[in-house]
């Protein structure tokens, strides 16, 4: 189709990019590290460390690693929270020509044996707190080198002390747990103190991560990451962000990072890009902890924000929050999930910045498309494609729809992965003939090429027959004033296939069943409105804060 969206490009934002501007992400490291040195690059647990200690840590973690007998292309695994052990071991292990593998740490022993087994990782680092899992399921891999790591293992000498203490002893975080193999994180950095590391030759088309993701369908599957999907995709987001900002937005950029680094939306969009225009990293162990996190903010003059709809919405409902200093704030952006207008309302009216919204997927590195950073009010838009990249809004077949009509949407671009580790097959499902990338997920494009995310395939309800999008039931029921998060899932229903069943969490304890389905009456066609209606304290949570609506279907109809 027509590439309509360029002619709404922002000016200053280029229609294409050079996908091969860097050979390897270690080639935009050496970069960025030079010109940057000097500048703080993460902050965590009132500890900062500059570009300068990240070159010279994750070089000597680097070098251990080669030390060991792992060569390029072997596959590492990085099971580890917000701690600056994270970007230390992740550019170490890039910078040797290995494969990152991320693991959530809070994977049962199961889904830990699988991912392990699966990538074939030969070494993992891994936080105290989680080692007992792996010490599980260890003799079933191929793992062979663990290196253990403790909270407060970079956090300095007696504060680290102090810290390791607390996390052990007082808070018993950390379960017993025994390795044959295991090395601490701060031994590996003094006994690599004086190595050098081997300069292996990284090509472009270099598998830089095994990223793991439920994908569309099945089990969890590794999308390949070259180092030319990454950087591509670092060179796009860079288009889009550098018209708006100014030089001195440059030289103090700090980004507050909530979602974990080892989950792609905050991988790029906060560490490695981060790392391109050199910008401080604030890390938050644990953002749950809505007081800690509200407190860790007032400490810092933060340019930009990233998170999931849960995350902002949680902030705006903590008293605190509002006594904030907003003057710094320049962009704040969601993905993820979908982005309530309710939520992104109240966002403007508390911080006077307008919460935007972008839209990719593991499989696309991940940012596919984004508003500018300048938009003035939200739009329920995902934006335009970035550039170099395609949308193509399909239906079931692959055949192209018109503007306007809700399809699947494909993306096709430089950030788009190679495929499903091993699993040709399942690459074979979500790869159209001429290249496109299968979402999963259900979009509008209109006639200015901005898309909106009507829904994910799988979470489409069927009532008698019709369409219905559980987006546009939970936006509207998160218009009432008591309610603090809502879900909506498709139940079986013997008269209409599947029915609606909505789940409330409530900030007014005295919000009724009655008035919260007048409202869906008000606002919603009959065969959208909710059959069931369930208040709940909490609703179940993936690890970024994503509502798991699959948990939700299968509880039993009310």
């Amino acid at each position: 189709m027509e590439k309509i969206w360029l002619k709404h490009y922002p000016a200053g934002v280029p229609a294409e990019i050079d996908p091969d501007k860097y050979q390897s992400i270690r080639d935009l490291f050496d970069e960025s590290v030079a010109n940057y040195a000097e500048r703080p690059a993460y902050h965590c647990m009132g500890r900062e460390i500059s570009f300068a200690d990240v070159d010279r840590m994750s070089a000597a973690f680097g070098a251990w690693l080669q030390s060991r007998g792992l060569h390029k292309g072997d596959r590492v695994a990085l099971m580890m929270p917000n701690v600056l052990q994270y970007p230390v071991a992740l550019f170490g292990v890039l910078r040797a020509g290995l494969v990152v593998v991320n693991v959530n740490p809070l994977y049962t022993p199961r889904e830990l044996e699988y991912q392990l087994v699966d990538s074939g990782a030969k070494a993992i680092v891994i936080l105290e707190n989680f080692a007992h899992t792996l010490e599980q399921v260890i003799a079933k891999t191929e793992v062979k080198q663990v290196v253990v790591a403790a909270m407060g293992d970079l956090l300095g000498g007696v504060k680290g002390a102090l810290v390791n203490f607390a996390v052990r002893n007082v808070k018993k975080m950390v379960p017993a747990f025994e390795f044959d193999n295991a090395v601490r994180f701060n031994d590996v950095l003094r006994a690599a103190a004086q190595m050098t590391l081997e300069r292996v030759e990284i090509k472009p088309d270099d598998i830089a991560f095994l990223q793991y993701t439920g994908g569309t369908t099945g089990v969890s599957k590794g999308a390949m990451l070259l180092n030319r999907n990454i950087t591509a995709n670092l060179t796009q987001v860079d288009a889009w962000l550098d018209p708006f900002l100014t030089e001195y937005d440059r030289k103090h950029y700090i980004i507050i990072t909530a979602l974990p680094l080892y989950h792609i939306f905050s991988l790029t969009v906060n560490c490695l890009m981060m790392l391109k225009i050199g910008g401080k990293n604030v890390l938050s162990v644990n953002p749950r902890d809505t007081a800690g996190f509200v407190k860790e903010l007032a400490k810092h003059k933060y340019t930009t924000i990233t998170g999931v709809n849960t995350l902002f919405n949680a902030l705006m409902h903590h008293p605190d929050f509002e006594k904030l200093d907003f003057s710094a704030l320049r962009i704040s952006n969601g993905g993820g999930m979908a982005v309530q207008r309710a939520v992104a309302e109240r966002w403007k009216k508390i911080t006077g910045v307008t919460l935007t919204e972008g839209y990719g997927l593991t499989e696309t590195s991940p940012v596919a498309t984004t508003n500018p950073p300048d938009l003035k009010e939200f739009n329920g838009s995902i934006g335009l494609p970035v550039s170099s990249t395609e949308i193509s809004i399909r239906d079931d077949a692959g055949k192209e729809l018109p503007l306007g009509e809700p399809g699947e949407i494909c993306i096709r671009g430089p950030q788009v992965m190679a495929g499903y580790w091993q699993q040709p097959e399942e690459t074979a499902k979500v790869m159209t003939a001429d290249g496109y990338f299968r979402s999963g997920d259900v979009g509008i494009m209109d006639e200015m090429g901005h898309t909106r995310i009507v829904d994910r395939k799988k979470d489409m309800i069927l009532v008698s027959g019709f369409n219905v999008y559980p987006n546009e039931i939970e936006g509207v029921v998160m218009m009432l004033p008591g309610v603090v998060e809502c879900a909506a899932v498709g139940v079986p229903d013997e008269h209409s296939t599947e029915a609606v069943k909505l789940f409330v969490v409530r900030k007014d304890p005295d919000l009724s069943e009655k008035e919260v389905r007048e409202h869906c009456h008000q606002n919603l066609t009959g065969y959208k409105c909710p059959k069931y209606v369930e208040f709940r304290t909490e609703l179940p949570k993936t690890n970024v804060g994503k509502i798991l609506r699959r948990a939700l279907r299968d509880a039993k109809a009310a």
